[in-house]
């Protein structure tokens, strides 16, 4: 089988189309024959070595796989050959076959495209638990989404509006990609790289600030944010996609009770009945078409090396994958 790995940390450069054998799956795995494969920011990260954890070498990249279970290991209880599903894993999703747990492993709906299916679980369990199970988000509150054409926004803004915020906020680069945010519902669009990004929110809520904001630039972004929270408001971070690190006084979220609060997806997995739970629901919102998802790129396998490099050039909107 054909699979990306890299050997050393670098650019999109160090990524590499390999030959080998079919992994043979073992104790309570399943193998899973791949028809779609999401492309993640993290790819990246772990690729140029700056991941939130150790990234050992050599490495294959990718974590969400949808396709048929081709095969199951000997002591496999709820999968069976046959079934398409989707598995959210830690690494190994750059391969035509991939070997993962049968606990990482949900079954599609009926009639479920697999390029959908695997362009769900990292962004769409990341904006449902960064608002709910982080932000603690409630009914008739306010919700800042930045870049809110990427992945994660364009699920947050519309799982926002889901979860009963009054008012969500959109902050995005673009004419085009501020007016795709307004489709997916929300109210307010505004153009992050104008200085006066930030009064603009605030004009946006009466003065009054966010209550739940979804952070992931890091650097001045990450400040900025934090001084457009209401009282009592959540800032959740969980990236930093400046590359900046970012001090904190913590004296500073005193005076209106405000909280900052890291994400990190692979917690959540750890929690078996919490990632299969939302997964499950956020895989019949986009059956039954309530969840819109946006697809911005499908590419060959091959061509991995491109394709990261248009996502850190920021060229893309929405969700890119890889099919074998």
């Amino acid at each position: 089988m054909k699979f990306v790995q890299f050997v050393e940390y670098g650019g999109p450069d160090v990524l590499r189309v390999c030959e080998g054998e079919r992994p043979k799956p073992t104790g309570r795995q399943v193998l899973i024959e791949a028809e779609a494969i999401g492309v993640n920011y993290a790819d990246t990260a772990r690729r140029e070595g700056r991941y939130v954890v150790p990234t050992p070498l050599p490495f294959i990249p990718g974590t969400e796989v949808a396709g048929v279970v081709c095969e199951v290991g000997p002591e496999v209880q709820t999968v069976r050959p046959g079934q398409r599903v989707v598995a959210l894993i830690e690494s190994g999703g750059y391969a035509e076959c991939v070997a993962v747990d049968e606990r990482a492993v949900v079954p599609l709906p009926d009639g479920m495209d697999a390029r959908q299916a695997a362009a769900l679980p990292v962004q769409g369990l990341s904006a449902y638990h960064i608002l709910k199970t982080m932000g603690r988000l409630e009914e008739g509150e306010t919700v800042l989404v930045h870049a809110a054409a990427g992945g994660v926004g364009t699920i947050a803004v519309q799982l926002a509006k889901r979860f009963g915020a009054k008012t969500v906020i959109a902050t995005a680069s673009t004419e085009e990609k501020r007016a795709l945010a307004q489709q997916l519902g929300a109210d307010v669009a505004i153009d992050y790289t104008k200085d006066s990004w930030a009064a603009d929110v605030m004009e946006a809520t009466g003065g009054r600030g966010i209550d739940v904001a979804l952070e992931m630039a890091g650097g001045d972004v990450f400040h900025q944010t934090l001084d457009c929270l209401a009282p009592f408001g959540r800032l959740v971070v969980y990236g930093a996609a400046s590359g900046e690190m970012t001090r904190l006084n913590p004296v500073r979220l005193m005076a209106k009770n405000w909280s900052v609060i890291g994400f990190f997806l692979p917690q959540i997995m750890r929690k078996r009945a919490l990632y299969e739970q939302s997964l499950r629901e956020l895989l019949s919102w986009v059956q039954d078409g309530s969840l819109q998802l946006t697809i911005g790129g499908v590419y060959p396998l091959e061509q991995a090396p491109m394709v990261h490099k248009l996502l850190q050039e920021r060229k893309t909107h929405g969700k890119l994958l890889l099919v074998p």
